[in-house]
């Protein structure tokens, strides 16, 4: 299990010079901590800019530096290269780009001005998945839910267990002490600010809103996420509904991406996490 990834996210002296932000290389950290973490080898790409222009460099657009014969003659070679790597090791999971790189870029590129599309490395390769290094780099994940009796406790670790499947790091509350009904003030104030402390970590927030109506604690911690700008997926399996166009809160519901089963609960998450923010379309009554 591997990745193809801009090799600038594992030397980024190898970006033009000037280029490369603070938040750049926090984006960078977090990919490699994402691989680490599940076990995902990370296979840099060659970097056709700095073989062509060598390094340090200032920074241009393709038209500026790259439109050229001798420029595409790099691409075909190491495109080349790429190929027989991937028919050695099978097929990545996916390429991880940086967006606006002329080279590298997944949803815009510099060619004479910002444009959308790849770019003209990663173009070479439009069967496989190309994803932002800022997209994959957003991958912890708050679960919110009642966990008061063993049949939540394990819905809980099986909706979690999908999500790991999908390589995203899922923060448990029922495994961070929060297991009893015996604890004192002190424990109560210990767990409440580990939650909240994890809250404000995270980049999105499940939420199982089931029940005649959604669990107190779970509505308090998607609140929270929504006034910090947090994105919210609520998971709502139970088919009672409060009303022909509500399931359960509208208060809950307009703050959240709500799916009603978790076949499609991956998908939604991905979709926000990439995005950043919950789907703002157009929206249709449940009946």
């Amino acid at each position: 299990m591997y990745v193809l990834c801009a090799p600038c996210v594992l030397d980024p002296t190898l970006r033009a010079d000037g280029i490369t932000r603070p938040a750049d290389l926090e984006a960078f950290r977090k990919v490699l901590e994402r691989c680490r973490r599940f076990g995902i080898e990370v296979v840099p790409l060659p970097c056709p800019e700095t073989a062509y222009l060598g390094r340090p460099r200032p920074p241009g657009t393709f038209v500026e530096h790259l439109d050229t014969p001798g420029f595409r003659a790099v691409l075909d070679r190491m495109e080349e290269e790429v190929r027989e790597g991937i028919a050695a090791r099978g097929p990545p999971l996916c390429i991880v780009g940086v967006d606006s790189s002329p080279c590298c870029g997944v949803n815009q590129t510099w060619y004479d001005t910002r444009v959308p599309g790849r770019g003209a490395f990663l173009s070479r390769f439009p069967e496989i998945e190309a994803i932002d290094v800022y997209d994959f780099a957003r991958y912890r994940i708050y679960f919110a839910a009642p966990l008061f009796n063993e049949a939540e406790r394990a819905f809980n670790r099986e909706v979690r267990a999908l999500l790991e499947e999908h390589h995203y790091e899922v923060y448990l509350p029922q495994e961070v002490g929060d297991d009893g009904a015996s604890r004192d003030l002190g424990d109560r104030r210990q767990i409440f600010e580990t939650h909240v402390e994890a809250l404000r970590e995270v980049d999105a927030v499940v939420a199982v809103i089931d029940g005649a109506d959604a669990d107190s604690g779970t509505s308090w911690e998607m609140g929270y996420a929504a006034g910090l700008g947090i994105p919210v997926v609520a998971l709502r399996t139970d088919f009672r509904r409060v009303g022909p166009c509500e399931y359960v809160n509208l208060m809950l519901e307009e703050s959240a991406e709500v799916v009603t089963d978790t076949a499609d609960l991956v998908a939604t998450v991905r979709r926000v996490l990439v995005s950043g923010v919950r789907d703002e379309g157009e929206k249709s009554c449940p009946l």
